[in-house]
């Protein structure tokens, strides 16, 4: 079971370049990333949201609501009862009419003006301006008085109201004029007699206005101040509610009431997990921990190249968060919402969108362990139905997983998310079947909110995919589709350029792609990075014998040893062209592997000839390419592929039998030469291989039915013409 791993391990390794920098090696940088997504995974946890079904106003309750916890709530009914009775002893307040006030001051100024006998009833000192003060100062203080009954005068004391202008009075019939109580004169002339220091003026002002009948008026102002100040002092009723006690009935109308008391209900449930307790932030910083671990461990027992690479753990981790957060803001938005989108929207799909992006950028082994993962942490921290919300977010993962392993064109993507909807269908049905809701409205939104879902998935996966992929600079099979597109620069160069080696470099890829299938590598990798191994011959074209035209070769006018340099130059050249381009790191490793240190024997034995034989006079590393050696079962499988394209033509007849010849010699030779050392191609596979290429080549070569040669009737010119 092991090696089986590693083979899919090594498969899907060829999506990372291999060349490990700072970031990915650093063991500092992995407890940084481990401890920071135990972090997100502890606030993930811990501060999760209760779900309490708040009904809306005036509607029909769908079911039986029944008190979770102990709880007190606002009573407003209780309080507004209770304000009522506060305010029934409240009696009324009575003011002077004003215009009553303000005619009887004419009145008085009328006296002082036209009857002058008034002089002789005080002395020099109460001039006609000390008159006018006094009287002005009585008119001011009589529209500012206010009169009550005594319980309504302590209702003003009790409730800390100034009682500087109130009076204990009720008149009665307020259609009759009435007399003002002796002791309300006395309190007036105190007043002004404070004021004016003048008691003749004073007293003659008061015995003026005493005998006077005023007319009454109630002050509604001044009572619904009152009012309001006394329900003021009234505290908030709130009513306690015991768990268990019934909230509200199936089939009751919601009113305000109902919604207090599941609003507090809501609020209860979230005090009485205390999210501030040292246990309870204990508990769920274990939780984030262990779950952290297991997810650790996963990777480090099952696939230790993804544990030990932060580039990796890294992009993991990523998708793991932006998952959970995607999850979490859609919860928020929907217990935020007026419309109580939460009780409709009961199976919302988050998994696929990280199982699609780890299948594509991952592995289908690691996409599956994540797919669970995360479905049991969502299902754990999220409000949603969990048994039903786990199940369907597990189901769409795995049919996500199973159908993206062939993913090559970014808008398959909205086909595999299609299919996973489709799926998801049958099961929402059996839910509801289960349910005995079947041919229910809530079938109806089940199935448009997971159609929605996975629609924005398809969306965002397009949209991230590229951006993760450039990131983490990883090749999918999207961009090798996209590397293959023979516009492509480079590609452009080479046909233009070398037209020789371009279709050399096609033929070795159908070849390669066909014995990588064969033994389950990855093919498309092998024809695609093989349209791109001989790039560096675009320097020289005219030094390769694909590229030269008639008898003309350019070797015969150099030395062995300069020919081999040449020849040797195409690797370290396409290198070159290639970081230029800004090929990937894995087409640049086939570049150099893919003739790895073999040696150039064809100059190197022509050099031995010159030297008459003796070995000691040819240094072997100036005729060796300088490598590395093949470090993947594509790399060897692409070198044997050229070498067997490349020799085969020199051969005089192409038969089967010829082909397994010369394969089974080149194979040997590399494997003797310790070409294929660091390949973990086996035995067996290298048997396929062999036996892929060779029939591979034999219908390349195949022959065709000779055509006879058509009897053409000479035409005249004229007939020719007249065509």
């Amino acid at each position: 079971m092991q090696e089986r791993l590693s083979e899919i391990d090594a498969f899907h390794e060829l999506k990372f370049s291999r060349e490990p920098s700072f970031f990915d090696k650093s063991r500092g940088i992995r407890w940084l990333i481990g401890l920071g997504f135990t972090a997100f995974l502890f606030l993930f946890v811990h501060f999760r949201q209760e779900r309490v079904e708040i009904l809306e106003l005036n509607s029909v309750a769908p079911d039986y609501i029944v008190a979770q916890v102990d709880f007190d709530f606002l009573d407003e009914e209780a309080t507004i009862i209770l304000k009522q009775e506060a305010v029934q002893d409240a009696g009324r307040i009575y003011q002077i009419f004003p215009k009553e006030i303000h005619q009887q001051r004419i009145e008085f100024a009328n006296f002082l003006l036209y009857n002058q006998e008034w002089r002789n009833s005080v002395s020099k000192s109460s001039s006609y301006d000390t008159m006018e003060a006094t009287v002005d100062l009585l008119e001011k203080t009589l529209l500012k008085l206010r009169f009550s009954d005594p319980r309504t005068f302590q209702k003003v004391l009790d409730i800390h109201l100034t009682t500087e202008n109130y009076s204990i009075f009720t008149p009665g019939d307020l259609d009759v004029a009435h007399l003002l109580p002796a002791k309300v004169w006395e309190s007036l002339r105190a007043l002004l007699e404070e004021k004016i220091h003048n008691v003749e003026s004073v007293n003659f002002v008061i015995n003026y206005f005493k005998p006077k009948l005023w007319q009454f008026e109630e002050d509604i102002p001044a009572q619904r101040t009152l009012r309001r100040k006394i329900q003021e002092t009234v505290p908030d009723k709130y009513t306690h509610v015991s768990a268990g006690s019934l909230i509200i009935s199936q089939g009751d109308r919601v009113t305000s009431r109902h919604i207090a008391m599941l609003q507090a209900m809501k609020n209860a449930v979230g005090a009485k997990r205390n999210l501030g307790h040292p246990l309870t932030i204990l508990g769920s910083a274990l939780l984030a921990m262990l779950f952290a671990g297991i997810g650790a461990g996963y990777l480090h027992v099952m696939h230790p190249y993804i544990f030990f690479s932060n580039r990796k753990l890294f992009l993991i981790c990523a998708i793991c968060v932006i998952t959970l957060t995607f999850g979490k803001l859609t919860e928020l938005l929907l217990l935020s919402s007026k419309n109580n989108l939460i009780d409709s929207i009961r199976y919302p799909l988050f998994v696929p969108f990280a199982a699609i992006l780890l299948c594509s950028l991952m592995n289908t082994g690691v996409a599956t362990f994540i797919s669970g993962f995360l479905a049991i942490i969502m299902a754990l921290a999220l409000v949603f139905d969990k048994m039903e919300f786990l199940l369907l977010n597990v189901y769409t993962s795995i049919v996500v997983i199973l159908t993206t392993r062939s993913l090559r064109r970014r808008k398959e993507i909205f086909v595999v998310c299609g299919q996973a909807w489709i799926c998801a269908v049958a099961l929402i049905f059996a839910f509801h079947m289960y349910a005995g809701t079947l041919w229910s409205m809530s079938l109806f939104i089940d199935l448009l909110s997971t159609a929605i879902c996975m629609l924005l998935i398809a969306v965002l996966v397009v949209g991230l995919l590229p951006l993760l992929e450039t990131g983490f600079r990883i090749m999918t099979d999207v961009t090798l589709m996209e590397y293959m597109d023979p516009n492509n620069d480079l590609l452009r160069r080479l046909s233009i350029e070398a037209p020789g080696t371009y279709q050399h470099s096609v033929v070795v890829g159908n070849l390669a792609e066909a014995a990588a299938t064969a033994i389950e590598a990855n093919g498309l990798f092998c024809r695609v990075a093989t349209l791109y191994h001989d790039v560096g011959k675009i320097v020289t074209p005219q030094y390769f014998t694909e590229n030269q035209q008639g008898n003309v070769n350019i070797h015969q006018l150099l030395t062995p040893q300069e020919s081999a340099h040449v020849i040797i130059a195409h690797v370290s050249e396409g290198v070159a062209l290639a970081r230029k381009a800004g090929l990937p790191e894995q087409f640049i490793d086939i570049i150099k592997e893919h003739h790895g240190t073999t040696l150039t024997y064809y100059f190197y034995r022509k050099q031995l000839d010159l030297v008459g034989g003796d070995k000691s006079l040819v240094d072997e590393k100036d005729f060796r390419y300088s490598g590395p050696k093949p470090r993947s079962k594509e790399s060897a499988i692409i070198m044997i592929a050229d070498s067997l394209e490349a020799a085969s033509r020199s051969l005089e007849k192409m038969s089967e039998e010829s082909l397994n010849e010369l394969a089974t010699r080149l194979i040997k030779e590399k494997a003797e030469d310790g070409q294929f050392d660091h390949s973990v191609l086996t035995f067996e596979e290298l048997a396929i291989v062999k036996a892929t290429l060779v029939k591979t080549l034999v219908a390349y070569g195949h022959s065709r039915v000779k055509y006879p040669q058509r009897d053409v009737k000479p035409v005249s010119p004229q007939q020719l013409y007249e065509s």
